[in-house]
Parts: structure tokens; sequence; C-alpha cells
């Protein structure tokens, strides 16, 4: 019988991130094989492939050289890490809105620990599920979700179904799957370890769970503890979250594009109340408002406005973003997305505002 404790965990995972990017920036791209990385007329090497140019055995870290010749007719684009960390910044921002324990594992990927949420819902799954909405809603972007009681198997349950999976492997579940799976499939069994086990005759989980956990030691060193419990579904790991609050804030994805400059006024008065409110209830302010505009096509602007001394006021951060509205297309250009932010936080200051100044405006663009 698994031993399990009452966590919920999951593991998101942006289906071929890099490239759906690409894909989702230049609509020529879409339905045919892209591969983002180095020239193949050079010594460069695959970051990312789409889903079609993987039907052609194309992979990360493959020589562009060799993945030319496996598939001539692929779109090779050059990086946009910038882009990438953005978009990535955009993703756990979400997360951050269910739950405060998110460890990212790489700009596409995270753990979850949703046990104890900031929404109340009982569910991983449907947690899960709300993630995935809200991250293609805001970014035009698929994710793939595992649900578990360990990080281990929300891992392995992200890859079950892609792209656009959701899988959950449920306690009582656990030991019948790790047992069919076959070895190579084990997160954290590379492929010399999965040729060693397989010359050992460890071929499954069912094969690894016969071994005595001295015997792993003697053949993995100390990888053989880590073998052991896995083959048992045991995985005590906490998701850590190093994360320092570093801004407030709040945005909404709309139903239907808006091109109404009073109605978008007023909806950036209502979040600024919000938002002070939340403020409020932390004892903070801040000295940079950001207001966040993402058009009907997804590009995304964001302008700025940073203060001398702290700011908390609904009206003061509603006042800013709303001269910071003038610096976008809205109105001329249809918005999906509003959203405001205060940054340059004070919590460590105990709650210090400081004086409110007349100053003049300036507009600082990012």
């Amino acid at each position: 019988m698994i031993q399990t404790d009452p966590r919920k965990i999951i593991h998101i995972d942006m289906d071929a991130f890099y490239a759906s990017v690409e894909q989702r920036d230049h609509p020529e791209y879409r339905g045919k094989p892209v591969v983002v990385g180095g020239s193949p007329q050079g010594r460069g090497v695959v970051a990312a492939a789409s889903y079609e140019a993987r039907k052609y055995g194309i992979h990360s870290a493959m020589p562009a050289s060799r993945a030319v010749k496996q598939c001539p007719s692929a779109i090779f684009v050059k990086p946009r890490f910038e882009v990438y960390r953005e978009i990535s910044h955009q993703i756990r921002e979400i997360f951050y809105r269910y739950t405060e324990l998110v460890e990212p594992l790489s700009l596409d990927e995270a753990y979850l620990d949703v046990t104890e949420n900031l929404k109340g819902i009982p569910s991983g799954t449907l947690i899960a599920r709300a993630i995935k909405k809200e991250i293609y809603e805001q970014t035009g972007l698929v994710a793939s979700a595992g649900v578990s009681f360990n990080k281990f198997l929300a891992k392995i349950a992200s890859d079950l179904d892609k792209p656009d999976g959701l899988s959950v492997i449920h306690p009582d579940e656990a030991e019948a799957f790790i047992e069919n799976l076959a070895i190579g499939e084990f997160y954290g069994v590379g492929k010399a370890t999965k040729q060693k086990m397989e010359s050992l005759g460890i071929r499954t989980g069912a094969d690894l769970k016969k071994w005595e956990e001295v015997d792993l030691v003697k053949q993995f060193g100390k990888s053989g503890h880590h073998y052991y419990r896995i083959a048992r579904a045991i995985d005590n790991r906490k998701v850590k979250s190093h994360r320092t609050r570093k801004s407030i804030g709040k945005e909404r994805t709309f139903s239907e594009d808006v091109s109404d400059l009073n109605w978008i006024r007023t909806f950036l008065t209502e979040l600024s109340e919000k938002i002070s409110n939340s403020m409020g209830k932390l004892n903070a302010a801040g000295k940079t408002v950001t207001l966040k505009v993402r058009y009907k096509n997804f590009e995304t602007v964001t302008r700025s406005y940073t203060y001398p001394q702290f700011v908390s006021s609904a009206s003061e951060i509603s006042q800013t973003a709303i001269r910071l509205l003038d610096e976008t297309e809205a109105g001329e250009r249809e918005v999906r997305l509003l959203g405001i932010s205060v940054s340059s936080l004070n919590l460590h200051e105990g709650g210090s505002f400081g004086e409110q100044l007349e100053l003049p405006f300036e507009i600082r663009r990012i």
C-alpha cells in the first residue's frame, strides 16, 4: 500500500514554448515545421521545435545542420529570449493568483502546490484546468498539466497527453501506474542510466520495485535511494518558492475586445480601487505605476511612471494609469486585456508611505 500525504501538486509545461510563440506571432508559420535555434548553415543548435517539426525527428539540442537534412522545408527562426521571458512572467503571474507556492524550473515549466490555494478551490484538477484556460486566453498559447500528490508523478502526468493535455494520477492509481511505466519514462532516468538499468533487467517500474535499496545504491550510488523511493511513488520533496513579492496588480482579459475610451477609463478606475484595497491589506505602497495593454492581435505594451515617493491611494493609481493610457493606441485599436500594477514596494520598510507631493508628470516607456 502506497503511503501518501494529502498534497495537491500541479506541474505545468508549456507545449513547444518557443516555437509556439513564433507561430503565434507569425501566422504564416502556423501548421508548418518551425525550428527555433541557430543557423543550419553554421554550427547552430536547435533550441525548440514545433510539433510539426518533431514529426521529422527534430528535437532540442540537435545540430541545426542535421535538422535541415531531416526536414528541408523547416522554417528556422532565431530565438527571441526577451519575448519568451516576458511571456513566462505573464504565465507565472497567473500561477500566483492561485498559490504562492510556485517553483519555476525554466521559462516554460513550473511546479505548483495548490493544497491550500488562494481561491479555496478543493480540486487540483479544477485549478489546473482554470490555469490552462487563463494561459490560453491571456497569451494565446497552450499548456499541458499534470496533477498528482507529489512532484514526481505530477511531472510524469504532464507528459502523458501532449499537447494541450491534462492528466491526473490519483493515489489509488499510482502503484499500478508506476509498475507499468517503462523505465525510460521515469523522470530523472537519463539515457545512460536507462541503458544500465536495462542491462540489469530493469525495464519497467515493476522490475525496479523488485530491487532492494542497498543493491540499488551499490549499482547507482546515492541515486539508488531515489530510485527505490520513486518505484514506490514516494517523493516528499516540497514545492520550493523563493519569490519575493515585487508588485501588486490586477488585470483582466475581456470576453469581447473593447475600444470605447470612456468605458476603458471607468474600468481602470475600478481596477485601481481593487489594487488600492489589496495594498491596504498588506500595509503596502509603491513608487512605480505600470499600465498594461494587450491589443486584439496579442501585441502587449506597458507604460510606467515612477514617483519619488510612495503612493497607495486609488485616486493616485487611477489618475496615473489614465494618463499613461494616452501613450497607447487604446481606442484606435481594439483591446483584449488591461492591467495595472504597482511596484517598487515598501514592504521591507514597514509601510512608511511618505508624503504626497505634486510633481510634473513624465512618462517612462518600457
